[in-house]
Protein backbone atom coordinates (compact mmCIF):
# COMPACT_ATOMS: atom_id res chain seq x y z
CA UNK A 1 0.00 0.00 0.00
CA UNK A 2 1.19 3.45 -0.80
CA UNK A 3 2.43 4.73 2.05
CA UNK A 4 1.15 8.84 3.70
CA UNK A 5 -1.22 8.88 0.24
CA UNK A 6 -4.92 8.82 -0.05
CA UNK A 7 -7.42 8.56 -2.75
CA UNK A 8 -10.41 11.15 -1.93
CA UNK A 9 -14.05 10.55 -3.87
CA UNK A 10 -17.57 11.30 -4.08
CA UNK A 11 -20.42 8.91 -2.99
CA UNK A 12 -21.86 8.94 -6.79
CA UNK A 13 -18.37 7.34 -8.10
CA UNK A 14 -18.30 4.32 -5.47
CA UNK A 15 -17.88 2.22 -7.98
CA UNK A 16 -14.90 3.39 -9.75
CA UNK A 17 -13.35 4.86 -6.69
CA UNK A 18 -12.83 1.16 -5.12
CA UNK A 19 -11.48 -0.13 -8.20
CA UNK A 20 -9.25 2.81 -8.20
CA UNK A 21 -8.08 2.78 -4.85
CA UNK A 22 -7.37 -0.93 -4.94
CA UNK A 23 -5.23 -0.15 -8.31
CA UNK A 24 -3.54 2.15 -6.85
CA UNK A 25 -3.17 0.32 -3.09
CA UNK A 26 -4.38 3.05 -1.52
CA UNK A 27 -6.73 4.05 1.07
CA UNK A 28 -10.05 5.69 -0.05
CA UNK A 29 -12.09 8.02 1.83
CA UNK A 30 -15.09 10.02 0.58
CA UNK A 31 -16.25 13.68 0.94
CA UNK A 32 -19.61 13.94 2.33
CA UNK A 33 -21.98 16.22 0.84
CA UNK A 34 -24.62 18.31 1.69
CA UNK A 35 -26.87 20.63 -0.05
CA UNK A 36 -28.63 23.68 1.71
CA UNK A 37 -32.44 24.35 1.07
CA UNK A 38 -30.49 27.64 -1.10
CA UNK A 39 -28.63 25.47 -3.03
CA UNK A 40 -25.25 26.01 -1.46
CA UNK A 41 -23.40 23.13 -0.59
CA UNK A 42 -21.49 21.97 2.57
CA UNK A 43 -18.53 19.66 2.06
CA UNK A 44 -16.83 17.69 4.78
CA UNK A 45 -13.33 16.24 4.14
CA UNK A 46 -11.68 13.79 6.58
CA UNK A 47 -8.87 15.32 8.83
CA UNK A 48 -6.06 15.69 8.67
CA UNK A 49 -5.05 14.49 5.41
CA UNK A 50 -1.54 13.09 4.14
CA UNK A 51 0.76 14.88 2.44
CA UNK A 52 0.18 13.25 -1.29
CA UNK A 53 -3.85 13.22 -1.93
CA UNK A 54 -5.31 12.09 -5.11
CA UNK A 55 -9.17 13.31 -5.55
CA UNK A 56 -11.28 11.58 -8.62
CA UNK A 57 -14.47 13.76 -9.73
CA UNK A 58 -15.58 13.27 -13.44
CA UNK A 59 -16.65 16.61 -14.72
CA UNK A 60 -19.95 14.68 -16.57
CA UNK A 61 -22.78 17.61 -15.96
CA UNK A 62 -19.84 19.67 -14.54
CA UNK A 63 -21.19 23.08 -12.86
CA UNK A 64 -21.75 22.00 -9.31
CA UNK A 65 -19.04 19.35 -9.94
CA UNK A 66 -16.56 21.97 -10.72
CA UNK A 67 -18.10 24.34 -7.59
CA UNK A 68 -17.40 21.15 -5.07
CA UNK A 69 -13.46 20.99 -6.47
CA UNK A 70 -13.35 24.92 -6.00
CA UNK A 71 -14.12 24.33 -2.46
CA UNK A 72 -12.62 20.63 -1.83
CA UNK A 73 -8.98 21.33 -3.33
CA UNK A 74 -7.74 23.98 -0.83
CA UNK A 75 -9.60 22.64 2.11
CA UNK A 76 -7.59 19.67 1.33
CA UNK A 77 -4.62 22.14 1.41
CA UNK A 78 -5.39 23.70 5.12
CA UNK A 79 -5.97 19.83 5.80
CA UNK A 80 -2.70 18.76 5.19
CA UNK A 81 -2.32 18.00 1.47
CA UNK A 82 1.16 19.52 0.00
CA UNK A 83 0.74 17.14 -2.98
CA UNK A 84 -2.69 17.70 -4.33
CA UNK A 85 -3.95 15.79 -8.10
CA UNK A 86 -7.14 15.36 -9.74
CA UNK A 87 -8.57 12.32 -11.76
CA UNK A 88 -10.80 13.46 -13.75
CA UNK A 89 -11.59 10.95 -16.22
CA UNK A 90 -13.82 13.06 -18.11
CA UNK A 91 -13.06 16.52 -18.51
CA UNK A 92 -15.62 19.42 -19.35
CA UNK A 93 -15.37 22.44 -21.05
CA UNK A 94 -13.03 21.17 -23.34
CA UNK A 95 -14.90 21.69 -27.03
CA UNK A 96 -14.94 25.30 -26.38
CA UNK A 97 -11.72 26.04 -27.72
CA UNK A 98 -12.34 29.32 -29.87
CA UNK A 99 -14.42 32.62 -30.18
CA UNK A 100 -17.10 31.77 -32.75
CA UNK A 101 -18.75 35.04 -31.76
CA UNK A 102 -17.27 38.16 -30.76
CA UNK A 103 -17.33 38.30 -26.68
CA UNK A 104 -17.67 34.15 -26.59
CA UNK A 105 -16.42 32.89 -23.56
CA UNK A 106 -13.36 30.33 -24.58
CA UNK A 107 -14.66 27.63 -21.63
CA UNK A 108 -11.56 25.33 -22.69
CA UNK A 109 -8.90 28.11 -21.47
CA UNK A 110 -10.31 29.29 -18.42
CA UNK A 111 -11.65 26.23 -16.70
CA UNK A 112 -8.46 24.65 -17.50
CA UNK A 113 -6.62 27.49 -15.58
CA UNK A 114 -8.62 27.21 -13.18
CA UNK A 115 -8.05 23.52 -12.34
CA UNK A 116 -4.28 23.93 -12.67
CA UNK A 117 -4.74 26.84 -10.57
CA UNK A 118 -5.52 24.20 -7.68
CA UNK A 119 -4.16 21.01 -8.37
CA UNK A 120 -0.20 19.54 -8.93
CA UNK A 121 -1.51 17.10 -11.81
CA UNK A 122 -4.85 17.04 -13.65
CA UNK A 123 -5.10 13.45 -15.32
CA UNK A 124 -7.96 12.79 -17.72
CA UNK A 125 -8.65 10.27 -20.61
CA UNK A 126 -9.62 11.16 -24.27
CA UNK A 127 -10.35 14.84 -23.70
CA UNK A 128 -12.13 16.26 -26.58
CA UNK A 129 -9.77 19.00 -28.19
CA UNK A 130 -10.16 20.39 -31.51
CA UNK A 131 -7.23 22.94 -32.49
CA UNK A 132 -4.99 22.00 -29.78
CA UNK A 133 -2.70 19.10 -29.48
CA UNK A 134 -2.33 18.89 -25.84
CA UNK A 135 -3.14 20.24 -22.40
CA UNK A 136 0.10 22.13 -21.97
CA UNK A 137 -1.32 24.83 -24.57
CA UNK A 138 -3.76 25.63 -22.15
CA UNK A 139 -2.23 24.67 -18.53
CA UNK A 140 0.87 24.75 -17.38
CA UNK A 141 3.51 22.75 -18.96
CA UNK A 142 3.68 19.09 -17.17
CA UNK A 143 0.38 19.92 -15.35
CA UNK A 144 -2.46 18.01 -18.08
CA UNK A 145 -1.65 14.79 -18.10
CA UNK A 146 -3.76 12.95 -21.21
CA UNK A 147 -4.56 8.98 -21.22
CA UNK A 148 -6.22 7.22 -23.48
CA UNK A 149 -8.93 4.42 -23.27
CA UNK A 150 -8.82 3.48 -27.51
CA UNK A 151 -6.51 0.32 -26.71
CA UNK A 152 -8.99 -0.96 -23.67
CA UNK A 153 -11.86 -0.87 -26.53
CA UNK A 154 -9.98 -1.76 -29.35
CA UNK A 155 -9.24 -4.92 -27.19
CA UNK A 156 -12.69 -5.26 -25.93
CA UNK A 157 -14.12 -5.32 -29.48
CA UNK A 158 -11.62 -7.55 -30.94
CA UNK A 159 -12.95 -10.26 -28.76
CA UNK A 160 -16.58 -9.33 -29.04
CA UNK A 161 -16.28 -8.84 -32.76
CA UNK A 162 -13.28 -10.92 -34.40
CA UNK A 163 -12.65 -9.44 -37.33
CA UNK A 164 -14.60 -6.10 -37.01
CA UNK A 165 -14.03 -3.13 -39.20
CA UNK A 166 -13.00 0.09 -36.91
CA UNK A 167 -14.94 3.20 -38.31
CA UNK A 168 -14.54 6.46 -36.96
CA UNK A 169 -17.28 8.70 -38.19
CA UNK A 170 -14.87 12.14 -38.57
CA UNK A 171 -11.56 13.42 -38.49
CA UNK A 172 -11.49 14.00 -35.77
CA UNK A 173 -11.71 10.41 -34.04
CA UNK A 174 -9.11 9.04 -36.06
CA UNK A 175 -6.40 9.05 -33.39
CA UNK A 176 -8.61 6.60 -31.21
CA UNK A 177 -9.76 4.63 -34.15
CA UNK A 178 -5.83 4.34 -35.39
CA UNK A 179 -4.74 3.10 -31.52
CA UNK A 180 -7.87 1.19 -30.86
CA UNK A 181 -7.48 -0.72 -34.13
CA UNK A 182 -3.65 -1.35 -33.95
CA UNK A 183 -4.63 -2.44 -30.49
CA UNK A 184 -7.21 -5.12 -31.35
CA UNK A 185 -5.75 -6.36 -34.31
CA UNK A 186 -8.75 -4.79 -36.75
CA UNK A 187 -8.93 -3.18 -40.08
CA UNK A 188 -9.75 0.70 -39.44
CA UNK A 189 -11.29 3.66 -41.63
CA UNK A 190 -11.82 7.02 -40.92
CA UNK A 191 -15.13 9.05 -42.17
CA UNK A 192 -14.95 12.89 -42.69
CA UNK A 193 -17.11 15.94 -42.63
CA UNK A 194 -18.43 17.68 -45.41
CA UNK A 195 -19.57 21.48 -44.93
CA UNK A 196 -22.76 22.39 -47.15
CA UNK A 197 -22.90 26.29 -45.63
CA UNK A 198 -22.14 27.75 -42.39
CA UNK A 199 -24.43 25.63 -40.40
CA UNK A 200 -24.91 22.67 -42.04
CA UNK A 201 -22.59 19.53 -41.54
CA UNK A 202 -23.16 16.35 -43.60
CA UNK A 203 -21.19 13.38 -42.62
CA UNK A 204 -19.27 11.10 -45.58
CA UNK A 205 -18.05 7.73 -44.10
CA UNK A 206 -14.93 6.34 -45.99
CA UNK A 207 -15.37 4.37 -49.31
CA UNK A 208 -14.83 0.99 -48.06
CA UNK A 209 -16.99 -2.34 -48.79
CA UNK A 210 -18.54 -3.35 -45.49
CA UNK A 211 -21.31 -5.62 -47.44
CA UNK A 212 -21.74 -8.40 -44.94
CA UNK A 213 -18.94 -7.37 -42.57
CA UNK A 214 -19.48 -6.64 -38.87
CA UNK A 215 -18.89 -2.81 -38.44
CA UNK A 216 -17.71 -0.97 -35.36
CA UNK A 217 -18.17 2.62 -34.91
CA UNK A 218 -15.71 4.64 -32.34
CA UNK A 219 -15.72 7.36 -31.09
CA UNK A 220 -14.59 9.42 -27.86
CA UNK A 221 -17.96 10.58 -26.58
CA UNK A 222 -21.27 10.28 -27.55
CA UNK A 223 -23.80 13.24 -25.98
CA UNK A 224 -26.81 13.22 -28.66
CA UNK A 225 -25.66 10.46 -30.77
CA UNK A 226 -26.48 11.99 -34.00
CA UNK A 227 -23.12 11.47 -35.31
CA UNK A 228 -23.11 7.72 -34.38
CA UNK A 229 -26.81 7.25 -35.48
CA UNK A 230 -26.46 9.12 -39.38
CA UNK A 231 -22.92 6.17 -39.59
CA UNK A 232 -25.37 3.47 -38.73
CA UNK A 233 -28.05 4.20 -40.83
CA UNK A 234 -25.79 4.50 -43.76
CA UNK A 235 -23.66 1.44 -42.69
CA UNK A 236 -26.49 -0.54 -42.53
CA UNK A 237 -27.75 0.94 -46.13
CA UNK A 238 -25.12 -0.26 -47.38
CA UNK A 239 -24.85 -3.52 -46.33
CA UNK A 240 -23.18 -3.98 -43.10
CA UNK A 241 -24.45 -7.00 -41.27
CA UNK A 242 -24.25 -5.46 -37.91
CA UNK A 243 -23.41 -1.77 -36.73
CA UNK A 244 -21.93 -1.87 -32.93
CA UNK A 245 -20.98 1.15 -30.91
CA UNK A 246 -18.08 2.01 -28.52
CA UNK A 247 -17.25 4.98 -27.13
CA UNK A 248 -14.70 6.12 -24.09
CA UNK A 249 -17.20 9.09 -21.93
CA UNK A 250 -21.01 7.41 -22.73
CA UNK A 251 -22.90 11.13 -21.70
CA UNK A 252 -25.98 9.71 -23.58
CA UNK A 253 -28.34 12.67 -23.02
CA UNK A 254 -32.09 12.20 -22.94
CA UNK A 255 -32.92 9.47 -25.24
CA UNK A 256 -29.87 9.56 -27.40
CA UNK A 257 -29.24 5.65 -26.45
CA UNK A 258 -32.86 4.74 -27.44
CA UNK A 259 -32.44 6.29 -30.83
CA UNK A 260 -29.34 4.67 -31.83
CA UNK A 261 -31.07 1.03 -30.88
CA UNK A 262 -33.91 2.51 -33.03
CA UNK A 263 -31.31 3.13 -35.88
CA UNK A 264 -30.31 -0.43 -35.75
CA UNK A 265 -27.30 -0.17 -33.48
CA UNK A 266 -26.34 -4.31 -32.25
CA UNK A 267 -24.40 -3.10 -29.20
CA UNK A 268 -23.03 0.09 -27.35
CA UNK A 269 -20.13 -0.13 -24.99
CA UNK A 270 -18.24 2.52 -22.96
CA UNK A 271 -15.44 2.59 -20.40
CA UNK A 272 -16.49 3.66 -17.05
CA UNK A 273 -14.94 7.06 -17.10
CA UNK A 274 -18.60 7.99 -16.85
CA UNK A 275 -20.83 5.71 -14.81
CA UNK A 276 -23.56 4.28 -17.41
CA UNK A 277 -25.64 0.79 -18.06
CA UNK A 278 -23.50 0.37 -21.49
CA UNK A 279 -20.14 0.55 -19.43
CA UNK A 280 -17.88 -2.80 -20.25
CA UNK A 281 -14.51 -1.88 -19.65
CA UNK A 282 -12.98 -0.02 -16.31
CA UNK A 283 -10.13 2.78 -17.08
CA UNK A 284 -9.09 2.17 -13.01
CA UNK A 285 -5.76 0.35 -13.86
CA UNK A 286 -5.45 3.00 -16.75
CA UNK A 287 -5.64 5.82 -14.22
CA UNK A 288 -3.19 4.27 -11.72
CA UNK A 289 -0.55 3.30 -14.52
CA UNK A 290 -1.12 7.38 -15.55
CA UNK A 291 -0.32 8.30 -11.59
CA UNK A 292 2.48 6.20 -11.04
CA UNK A 293 4.34 7.59 -14.02
CA UNK A 294 4.37 11.18 -12.48
CA UNK A 295 6.64 9.54 -9.83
Amino acid sequence: MTSNAMLLAFDDERLLALELAEALGMPLSFISRHRFPDGEMRLVLPKPLPATVLVLRGLQQPNDKLVELMIAAPTARELGAKRLDLLSPYLAYMRQDMEFTPGEAVSQRHIARLLAHHFDHVLTIDPHLHRINSLDEVMPGGCGVTLSAARLLGQWVAAKVPGALLIGPDEESAQWVSEAAGAGGLQHAIGNKVRLGDHQVSLALPDVDVSDRAVVLLDDMASTGRTLIGSAQQLLLRGASSVDVAVTHALFNGDALSHLKEAGVRHVWSSNSVAHASNAVSVAGLLAEGWRSLN
